[in-house]
């Protein structure tokens, strides 16, 4: 919730899900092939402007309910898309197909914590020096956050119900319904007990952004909430025409499959990831720590009760357990936002930090 302007429409937000649409009715008609080159490039193409659009408009709906409220509607909107993704690829039905879940939400949580966080703390302390931030509810997120990594992660490497690093179906389902409640618990203390916690502090924050907010006229709601709808169907039906090229370019790169999952994460990440480095340059870090950690949790607290139902409807099994070095990065990563968030204030070496540990995720995941 950055721009200064929501009460116009622009052209792109409306012409990127009409023109994946017709893309769409193309190809489900035979029009065109699916599997062409041509149109997976343009397929792509239009994936990228209607996940914009999406947020976008997502965007214009959270800056007519305001914050925290802006800042979940973000969050949820991209964690529909996500989990779009990685069903698409699931009901495919290819090779590592059973472990793109976890790849992706691993990926997703080291994006939002190191490389989204990183970039704020870096940006916004080139600009302001020292930034600050609630500690209460940055506290709070990263509490919530942290245990249902674990939960989902972490724990399934340790159970004996089943081989590998899997749930058991009654393990799987009850850890999906703990990672529902638990996130509508957050929801609950983020939006009506303890609101105030996921406020900007300060005048000075709030001084500090360039004009107020331009709320959107009823006209405007209206049609970014219809608009909001078409994109969400077009990037869901996008992702299933794109499941099979996506795969066949990550293998021609000579890349680990689970890479895809990087993939998916920073394309549903890039948009709201933008918002949070424009906060945080406007010296409005809180805004940008609930985009972040909003992100990360509604990634998992809603991703995993999801793919846990398709998974058993499928009856397909569903890795989630990391792999020993994935582990130790998301427990460094899990201290050093521990550290990080503990103070209420922040410098440009907690930031660095974290990019440095984004780096070597990166690292990882090409070469593990």
């Amino acid at each position: 919730m950055t721009s200064h302007s929501y009460d116009t429409t622009p052209i792109w937000s409306w012409a990127a899900p009409v023109a994946a649409s017709v893309l769409l009715g193309l190809t489900l008609f035979k029009v065109v092939p699916p599997d062409a080159g041509l149109v997976s490039i343009v397929a792509c193409i239009l994936l990228c402007g209607a996940v914009f659009a999406a947020v976008h408009h997502a965007e214009v709906l959270a800056v007519r309910l305001g914050e925290p409220f802006g800042s979940i509607l973000l969050a949820i909107a991209v964690t529909v898309i996500e989990v779009a993704l990685i069903v698409s690829i699931m009901l495919a039905g290819k090779a590592g197909s059973d472990a793109v879940a976890r790849d992706t939400i691993f990926s997703a949580v080291m994006i939002a914590l190191n490389g989204v966080i990183g970039l704020c703390l870096v940006f916004g302390a080139q600009r302001h020096h020292e930034q600050s931030f609630q500690l209460q509810g940055a506290s709070a997120a990263l509490a919530v956050l942290g245990t249902l990594a674990t939960f989902a992660l972490v724990l399934p490497n340790y159970t004996v119900a089943t081989v590998g690093p899997l749930y058991s179906p009654v393990q799987l389902l009850a850890i999906g319904a703990v990672s529902v409640a638990l996130y509508g618990i957050f929801v609950f203390i983020q939006t009506i007990r303890h609101r105030n916690y996921f406020l900007e502090v300060g005048d000075d924050a709030l001084e500090s952004s360039d004009g107020p907010h331009d709320k959107p006229s009823n006209k405007t709601t209206a049609i970014s909430a219809v608009l909001l709808i078409i994109s969400l169907v077009a990037v869901v039906l996008l992702a299933k025409v794109l499941s099979g090229p996506l795969d066949r370019i990550v293998a021609m790169a000579g890349l680990p499959q689970a890479f895809v999952g990087v993939v998916i994460a920073a394309i549903v990440l890039l948009p709201e990831g933008l918002a949070a480095v424009k906060a945080a340059l406007l010296n409005r870090l809180q805004s940008s720590i609930n985009l972040a950690l909003g992100s990360a949790l509604a990634s998992i607290a809603l991703t995993i009760p999801t793919v846990a139902v398709v998974s058993l409807v499928l009856g397909q099994k569903l890795v989630l357990g990391l792999t020993p070095a994935s582990t130790v990065l998301l427990l460094l990563t899990l201290f050093v936002s521990t550290l990080t968030l503990g103070t209420g204030r922040t410098t440009v070496l907690q930031g660095a930090v974290h990019l440095v540990i984004f780096i070597v995720f990166i690292l990882m995941a090409a070469v593990p």
